[in-house]
Parts: structure tokens; sequence; C-alpha cells
């Protein structure tokens, strides 16, 4: 029998991936760009762990453009202008800087070197729960 949605179907975000055309410059970017090296590295998938979820890593034979911007996964991070400025260091561009949704929350979206969006996301609400 499947349990409600509500009890455990749904467990939680675990993965966000981004497509690249290459795969050991966009290994390196990340490891930068996000300050943490990969826990699994192979030629059809690199893996980092991130504050507990996962930032994957897929090759793609050729670049799809345009990529979508449909849906934004947002990476929390504790001083959003200082996390956006550092991601424009390292060759992302902007798409949107960062600024206010409401209360103290902040969002900004940045895209990588191979086209995908990047959302930063400051929310002192937000507390992960098991």
């Amino acid at each position: 029998m499947i349990p409600p949605m509500n009890q455990t179907a749904i467990l939680g975000l675990r993965t966000t991936i981004y497509k690249v055309n290459d795969l050991n410059k966009a290994k390196m970017w990340y490891t930068e760009a996000f300050g943490v090296s990969p826990y699994f590295d192979e030629p059809y998938y690199v893996g980092f762990n991130i504050g507990g979820y996962e930032l994957g890593l897929q090759p793609e034979e050729i670049d799809a453009s345009p990529k979508t911007a449909n849906v934004i996964s947002y990476w929390g991070v504790n001083h959003i202008q200082q996390s956006y400025e550092n991601f424009l260091q390292l060759g992302a561009t902007s798409q949107e800087a960062p600024f206010n949704v409401g209360g103290e929350l902040m969002t900004a979206t940045v895209i990588d070197p191979w086209g995908n969006i990047i959302g930063l996301i400051y929310n002192p609400d937000f507390t992960i729960t098991a």
C-alpha cells in the first residue's frame, strides 16, 4: 500500500543537475565556486555534497541553448552580495543581482560558463528538518 503524500512519499530535494559540455573544466569551476571537492567523480557524472544536497554535473555532447529558466534551484548562502560577486569573479554572468523579495529574504541568479542558471538565496527563516 502506498502511504498518503503527506506522510512519506516526498522526502525533499535531493539533487540538482547541471549539464556541461566540458566536464573537467566544469568540475574545476564548481569546486572553486562552491568551495567543495566532488565526492563522486566519473566520466559520466560528477557529484558534490553541498550542505547535505547533491549538485551534479552531467556531460552533454552539444550545448543545449538556451537553457531553461522554468525551474531554478536556489543555493542557500549567508552573505548574498559576497557570494554573488564571487560567482561573477569566477566567470559567471549576472542574470539578476541580489534583491529583497520580502522581509530579510534576498535572492540572486547567475549564469555559469555553460549557460546554467544558479540561484542564490539568503533566507534566515529557513531551517533544514529531518
